[in-house]
């Protein structure tokens, strides 16, 4: 005979176990609903306090109800006051909230109001100029999980934000309501960057605290234009929200002020994009606008999951004017520095990132089009990829179409390890342009050029950087043609200088210049014209920034010169604006009757022969 008597007092002990489980948690339950939350008030005191590190105080703990599943709290004269950094006063004085929440939030120790009923509020946050924020817990605290709100309903009057912000130099003062009925409203002044703004934001009614809950912000002024509408996931979820947004402003280190991603001052900006807020994410797509009259468009992700901004993403222009993202006033001073010490080849352009310290990123970026204001550019297009590695930039690869030909290769700006002036590193070669294409279309020499750069150097702008610089700089001119005057010249040959027909040419077949950089200054070795009809050959220097030329020439003719001058010239002047100096000895009245004499007798010097182009060209484009 089988027995099931000891399986079914095993079914039986584990029925009364279950009971008393329950029993006890519907007990516990009930004390919970009934429980006198006032007697709370030290232990509240002392968990808060733990939060914030340093002492809250609460005035009075009180239940509303007797007993009740979800039970509604008055708090009444809560004080958090200021982290000793921040000075004197209240981070949050609020004179009296009403608190409902349901029972059972509390077995999961997650509080979460369902209705939340603020009177007489003050609200003082603050940045300080490192980041440091007051409202979040003390260095080596854990933060909170985050989630969504659980708000059903949000009652708030007399109540004042205040938010000064020293990092990004920005402060607002908004007065805040909300009711059933109309939502949530607040509005107040502001200063962003020295400017001022008027900030109102609208939220619709909580409606029941589920569902995505459209909203509305504006921050409007006379340098900044920022509106913004959308909806967040839930109501007051600011971590999961997606919204279109509009801007205008005078530039955009002005909107960078309020999105934090490590932008720069510009031209004017009007900007328009989609955007979809993630917890530690901000998604920007179909970004389209204008900074000044610059077009562009494109994404950007900007991920605060870290303690470092990092920025993703892709930016096009179908037009682009490089003077539309550098300042009015950076401007200025170029122009005034062209007034001063003439044209330069090598730009002054502005590279200090010592300031973007706390973002990382890559951004592909493609201009189909370029243009120089009114004037036509000597760039057609551009591409390349910028990243950037804690204080390390690369643009790598880059490549920049020319007239004819491109301009290639990579530059870095390193300013780690807390250096204030970057080390600047280009490494660029140009390859099939043409000397008509580089002096901007005009003149009578031609040729096929190439040009090899590679320099480091430091200083706050490019023009800086070269000038301290050490490397090499090379370029090749072949296969061309010039007035066979001109070539006359070259060799010293004043006879057939003068004599030479306006339209009769002469073969160039190579201009070969080459210069060890140390120091911003260049010893120019080879340097060599080396036409049809002559030879010319140089030594001396290149001086940057200056960019100024002291170079000694010498020529030679390949066959008998008509009247050859003796002696050598001197090349001065700047590379955009030079010059050649004849010293007076050498045209001197004696030295052309001692020309006239040797031609006449036939001794003519010694006759130059052709260079090795091809070989030198590889020597200087190395």
């Amino acid at each position: 005979m089988i027995r099931f008597l000891p399986v079914r007092r095993g079914w039986r002990r584990a029925a009364i176990g279950a009971y008393a489980v329950a029993g006890f948690a519907f007990f516990l339950l009930l004390m919970l609903a009934a429980f006198p939350f006032g007697q709370l008030r030290p232990l509240v005191e002392q968990r808060l306090s733990a939060r914030f590190g340093r002492p809250v105080t609460i005035a009075a703990i009180e239940r509303r109800d007797s007993f009740s599943l979800h039970p509604t709290v008055t708090i009444r004269g809560l004080r958090v006051p200021q982290p000793r950094w921040a000075g004197n006063g209240d981070l949050a004085r609020i004179d009296r909230a009403d608190v409902t929440f349901p029972i059972l939030s509390l077995f999961a120790g997650d509080l979460r109001p369902t209705a939340l009923t603020i009177s007489g509020a003050r609200l003082n946050l603050i940045r300080s100029r490192d980041r440091k924020k007051n409202w979040e817990r003390e260095a080596g605290q854990r933060g909170d999980a985050g989630g969504r709100p659980s708000l059903t309903r949000l009652d708030v009057r007399d109540m004042r934000i205040s938010y000064r912000d020293a990092a990004q130099d920005r402060a607002f003062v908004l007065d805040v309501t909300a009711d059933p009925a109309r939502g949530l409203r607040a509005s107040g002044p502001g200063v962003v960057r020295g400017s001022a703004v008027r900030v109102s934001i609208a939220g619709a009614p909580l409606a029941g605290g589920s569902g995505r809950w459209p909203f509305r912000a504006r921050i409007n002024g006379p340098d900044l234009m920022m509106t913004a509408s959308g909806t967040m996931a839930h109501p007051l979820d600011t971590r999961h929200m997606t919204l279109d947004v509009e801007t205008s402003a005078r530039d955009l280190k002005l909107i960078d002020a309020i999105i934090e991603a490590g932008l720069f001052e510009t031209h004017p900006v009007h900007l328009a994009a989609h955007v979809e807020r993630q917890p530690t994410k901000w998604i920007i797509s179909n970004l389209t606008g204008t900074v000044g009259q610059s077009r562009i468009s494109g994404r950007v992700t900007v991920d605060k999951s870290g303690p470092r901004t990092r920025l993703d993403g892709e930016v096009e222009s179908d037009r682009l004017d490089f003077n539309d993202f550098s300042s009015p006033e950076s401007e200025a001073a170029a122009r005034a520095e062209v007034r001063a010490h003439g044209p330069k080849l090598v730009p002054a352009t502005r590279i200090n990132i010592y300031k973007i310290a706390h973002t990382d990123g890559r951004i592909a970026f493609r201009a189909t089009r370029i243009v120089d204001g009114n004037k036509p550019s000597p760039l057609t297009d551009l591409s390349g990829v910028l990243t950037l590695d804690r204080r390390f930039l690369t643009v790598d690869p880059l490549r920049i179409g020319l007239r004819q030909g491109t301009l290639s290769g990579r530059a870095t700006v390193d300013q780690r390890n807390g250096e204030t002036v970057p080390q600047v590193t280009l490494d660029l070669r140009i390859a099939g342009s043409s000397i008509g294409a580089l002096a901007g279309g005009a003149g009578s020499v031609t040729g096929r050029v190439d040009a090899r750069a590679l320099l480091v150097g430091r200083g706050s702008t490019i023009r800086d950087a070269v000038g301290a610089s050490d490397g090499w700089i090379g370029l090749a001119a072949r296969d061309g043609s010039l007035p066979r005057k001109i070539a006359a010249a070259l060799g010293f040959d004043a006879g057939r200088a003068l004599l030479a027909d306006e339209d009769q040419r002469a073969g160039l077949r190579c201009v070969i210049v080459g210069a060890e950089v140390r120091g911003g200054t260049g010893k120019v070795g080879p340097f060599i014209v080396d036409t049809s009809e002559s030879r010319l050959e140089g030594a001396g220097t290149i001086s940057f920034p200056s960019e100024r030329l002291a170079i000694r020439l010498t020529g030679a003719a390949k066959r008998g010169s008509v009247l050859r001058l003796p002696g050598s010239a001197e090349l001065t002047g700047t590379i955009r604006e030079p010059d050649i100096v004849v010293p007076k000895e050498v045209k001197s009245v004696g030295n052309i009757f001692k020309a006239i004499g040797r031609a006449i007798i036939g001794d003519q010097g010694p006759r130059a022969t052709d260079a090795d182009c091809a070989g030198l060209a590889a020597k200087v484009l190395r």
